[in-house]
């Protein structure tokens, strides 16, 4: 396994003993001059709050701060960082970092995740934290999750305590990142027995009976010349497909997330070709196929793992970020179809078009302009796909903006029916 970055420096933090697993309390034995975070999951935790910082001056004095110990002892329990900071006046500021914490379902799906794969199991007793086991419940704050809160008088948003103690507090989850879980609500003793008790039962399940191997023929017979035996039955493919290894995270390698997206991909995709013998994506341009990874990847763009996807996705094919989440709204709408819809303006011909004006005007609708195979209101719109069907689009009014919603449908009236019950 990598080392964990940053893993070989001296400690500078050290957790007092304690025998309450929801609580822990850190104290700085020396001050250093500059804390950038060495882990990616400190990296993140640093820029939730430089996202969310509306002055990037109290950020730097707040870096300073940290540097020159003005961070006292730091608290941290479920959903709460804690810490005195000394200012410019002789007492320091009281200050804290608040958090969401996870709920029981979302720390099951946590879990469950982790459990699955003895390399996560592994890496977290080793005190990494692999990126696709950190999606698996959100683990780490996206830009607004952390709500700072300090006792100075300053309102900015940050203040220069509160971003000290994001600082200090990055440094933390470096050498610990169980610090982070006890954030989300939950100690790492708890967290350990619970790995601990589902790996038991995931191992009595493997050492349960398996089925016969497939039957086979000595070489011998198989290669003799007057006779040729029957082939044995192929073996049945798997019930689904299988899983990639984890990818863990070094200097110059490929991101270790891109790799786990394309490998799964890739599994999926031979998986349906083997038992379907057609290939799903065969037929798709690099854009089509770029939109449908965007689409089925959870988060729509809104977690900083699918910011980064969007991001790299829509460079590789000289589209924007904006392109893109609106092709991937049209693909969620109907798929490769909703997408041409999206991107390509015909001339339908005489029937269907011409009839759903007058039905639009008898259902009580605002008048509908037409051009090619649209009909557009103030803030609605409907185009006919040459699959014969009515998509639904929104606008905020007077912006021509055009964004993919509801369901398509054979009638125009029901499109727009849908489109407003949303």
């Amino acid at each position: 396994m990598t080392p964990r970055p940053g893993g070989s420096r001296r400690s500078s933090l050290r957790a007092r003993p304690s025998h309450d697993d929801l609580r822990r309390t850190f104290t700085a034995d020396e001050p250093a001059g500059t804390l950038p975070a060495g882990t990616w999951w400190g990296h993140a935790w640093v820029e939730a709050l430089e996202d969310a910082a509306l002055d990037p001056a109290r950020l730097e004095r707040g870096r300073g701060y940290a540097g020159r110990g003005n961070v006292a002892s730091i608290t941290v329990t479920p959903g709460r960082v804690t810490a005195y900071v000394q200012g410019g006046r002789p007492r320091p500021y009281r200050t804290e970092l608040r958090m969401r914490t996870l709920g029981d379902e979302e720390w099951e799906q946590f879990l469950d995740a982790a459990a699955a794969r003895p390399d996560h199991i592994a890496a977290l007793l080793d005190k990494d934290v692999p990126h696709t086991l950190a999606a698996a419940a959100d683990l780490l704050p996206a830009p607004g999750d952390l709500v700072p809160d300090c006792s100075c008088p300053d309102d900015g948003y940050p203040c220069k305590h509160a971003a000290a103690l994001c600082y200090r507090t990055a440094a933390i989850l470096d050498e610990d990142p169980f610090v982070l879980f006890l954030m989300r609500g939950r100690g790492e003793r708890e967290i350990l027995s619970a790995l601990a008790r589902r790996n038991a039962g995931r191992s009595a399940a493997e050492r349960a009976p398996s089925e016969p191997p497939a039957a086979g023929i000595p070489a011998r017979e198989a290669v003799h010349a007057a006779w040729r035996p029957p082939l044995p039955p192929p073996v049945a493919p798997p019930v689904r497909p299988g899983r990639p290894p984890a990818y863990p995270a070094a200097s110059g390698a490929p991101d270790p997330l891109a790799l786990d997206l394309l490998a799964t991909e890739a599994a999926a995709r031979a998986h349906t070709l083997l038992t379907t013998g057609t290939d799903p994506v065969a037929g798709l341009t690099p854009w089509q196929d770029s939109v449908r990874l965007a689409a089925a990847h959870p988060g729509s763009g809104l977690t900083a793992s699918t910011r980064a996807l969007y991001r790299d996705l829509a460079a590789a094919a000289d589209r924007t970020p904006t392109d893109l989440a609106r092709a991937v709204a049209a693909w969620r709408q109907g798929g490769e179809a909703a997408l041409r819809v999206l991107e390509e303006a015909w001339d339908p011909p005489a029937g269907p078009f011409d009839r759903a004006r007058p039905a639009l005007a008898a259902a009580g609708l605002p008048p509908f302009r037409p051009w090619r195979n649209q009909l557009s209101s103030a803030a609605l719109q409907l185009r006919l796909g040459r699959d014969g069907l009515w998509y639904g689009y929104e606008s905020d009014p007077g912006r021509e903006d055009w964004w993919p919603r509801g369901s398509p449908e054979e009638d125009p009236v029901a499109a727009l029916t849908t489109l407003r019950a949303r």
